[in-house]
């Protein structure tokens, strides 16, 4: 596998990060200066300032995220999801949740297991409930059921259940970007309220907003079985 990858999966940093490491100079590769995306074994001997690397404890976490905190590792990016939890060690958020939107995100240093749940062939479930702008019929709900056609793709089937005149629960097995609002949009509504609440088997409950957990061994167990 590329350096790269390695280094996340050990949960040392990030990929991008690990590009800063080469250009500094700060890693070797069996007695040579490691070059940029370079391929590496797990048998190698890599160092990173002369020591050698060991892969760090994993590490999961629940965070119920606000509106307002963008779901980004890049401390440049204002109200980042890093600088917000002010975790000691390195995390990143397993996919996203948009600034507008709230709920429940995963963090981690288990690139592995963040690949494996971001891999849309998985089909994983990911379940929101929604409030949009204006009631809607039956035939919302059917159609958003079926998939909507949002930037030039039909979305995959999915689960629609109402719950009020203007609030509906979905549950999703894919994550295009800002979906569930252009499916809305698309029919012509607004969405005026957006909250994650489930991620496979991790569910928001008894996490307050802007609060967080670490998952339980069970938990960890069923996400890596899924």
């Amino acid at each position: 596998m590329r350096i790269n990858k390695l280094f996340s999966n050990y949960g040392i940093c990030s990929r991008t990060d690990v590009n800063r490491l080469v250009e500094e100079n700060r890693i070797m590769v069996n007695g040579k200066q490691c070059i940029p995306g370079q391929w590496v074994e797990i048998e190698d001997n890599i160092l990173l300032d002369n020591k050698n690397i060991i892969a760090n404890d994993k590490i999961y976490i629940a965070l119920n995220k606000p509106v307002g905190i963008t779901c980004t590792a890049e401390k440049s990016v204002k109200s980042n999801i890093i600088d917000f939890m002010d975790y000691p060690g390195y995390i990143f958020p397993v996919g996203r949740l948009d600034k507008n939107s709230k709920g429940l995100i995963l963090m981690t240093n288990d690139g592995e297991l963040a690949n494996n749940i971001l891999e849309s062939k998985n089909e994983h479930e990911k379940e929101y409930i929604v409030t949009v702008n204006k009631p809607f019929n039956d035939s919302f709900i059917k159609v958003m059921s079926k998939g909507v056609e949002i930037c030039g793709v039909v979305t995959r089937p999915c689960k629609v259940i109402r719950v009020s005149d203007d609030t509906f629960i979905i549950i999703l097995t894919q994550g295009l970007n800002k979906q569930i609002r252009r499916m809305s949009k698309a029919l012509g509504y607004t969405v005026t309220s957006l909250e994650r609440t489930r991620i496979i088997n991790i569910k928001l409950s008894e996490i307050d907003v802007g609060t967080w957990r670490y998952l339980t061994d069970m938990e960890i167990k069923q996400l890596k079985n899924s």
